[in-house]
């Protein structure tokens, strides 16, 4: 059934918009009406659930067609969802790649179909930058570097055993983020990563990674997460393991979504660097601009910061996601 999902056709006006059946018929107008094929990576996360939120809803509110799918975290999943949309036609495709790599047949397929292709949120490794259109999304090593250089101000010269939660294994941002904190912690001989294993981006896989390192791992200062989901599943196992997280164990992660945030002002979280999942009204405007022939830059990143105890709360109230 999951897999058979993945080839259909789901509109803008779904649950996740919140809404009726108003949105497919306001999308499906006149014969101007674009249309967008998205394959989304899956609902792995708080995140993720925010940034395809993003997207339907602003793909309403600009009247563009909307046909989605989910891969489940597979990308053979989103390379059918891709063919799919070839064959219907679709004026534009835009997808956040489940891996970085294994893109360019599929990608040179709509190529010549003549359909534009636009990354977001992920990238992809290819040589041929002409197989895709632009690339809208979060700089992942800058986000990575943002959080070794909190560590290296918070500890001083102290010595530091981090143990990292990395996302899903080949992504961009699990790639990205952890050669960012790297960087910026290589000037720090004291900080040493101690222990480094996927936890896929999910809150489960946090959990149990961590119960892992809190057995095999006698010393962890530090628990360095790729994302709030495997940073609050961590949260599970020190807890669960007797100690006090936020002090016993230091906690780091990456997004900024609202159940990370409360952990965060709750003070279970000590850093919290920003990924923002609201790309939707960008990407519709990139959209049109590609599919009325203008000219795009290759490379659009997406504003971000960072929060500490205090920022987050006095963030929280007005948090969008």
């Amino acid at each position: 059934m999951l897999t058979g999902a993945v080839g259909a056709v789901v509109l803008t006006a779904l649950t996740a918009c919140g809404g009726g059946d108003g949105g497919s018929t306001a999308a499906s107008g006149g014969d101007g009406t674009i249309t967008m094929g998205f394959a989304q990576v899956g609902a792995e996360s708080g995140w993720r659930t925010a940034n395809t939120k993003s997207v339907q809803e602003a793909a309403e509110e600009a009247g563009i067609e909307l046909k989605f799918s989910d891969a489940q975290q597979k990308q053979e999943n989103q390379i059918k969802a891709i063919r799919s949309y070839i064959q219907q036609k679709v004026d534009v495709i835009a997808f956040s790649p489940v891996v970085e790599t294994g893109w360019d047949t599929v990608l040179l397929e709509a190529k010549r179909a003549g359909i534009p292709v636009i990354l977001t949120d992920r990238a992809v490794d290819s040589e041929d930058e002409s197989l895709y259109e632009t690339f809208l999304g979060s700089d992942f090593v800058e986000e990575g570097k943002k959080a070794g250089e909190w560590l290296v101000e918070e500890v001083g010269s102290e010595p530091t055993s981090v143990v990292e939660l990395q996302g899903t294994t080949g992504a961009a941002p699990a790639i990205d983020r952890q050669e960012g904190f790297a960087e910026a912690v290589a000037g720090s001989p004291n900080i040493q990563v101690v222990a480094s294993q996927t936890g896929d981006f999910t809150r489960t896989g946090g959990k149990q990674v961590m119960e892992a390192f809190l057995k095999s791992q006698p010393d962890i200062d530090v628990v360095y997460a790729h994302n709030d989901d495997m940073g609050l599943g961590a949260i599970e196992a020190i807890e669960a393991a007797g100690k006090v997280p936020g002090k016993d164990i230091k906690i780091i992660t990456v997004d900024a979504v609202k159940d990370g945030m409360q952990a965060l002002a709750d003070g279970k979280i000590n850093f919290i660097v920003e990924c923002n999942p609201l790309l939707g009204d960008q990407l519709m405007e990139l959209a049109e601009k590609v599919v009325a022939g203008e000219e795009v830059e290759k490379r659009v990143v997406t504003e971000e910061t960072t929060f500490t105890q205090e920022q987050a709360v006095e963030a929280l109230p007005t948090r969008e996601y």
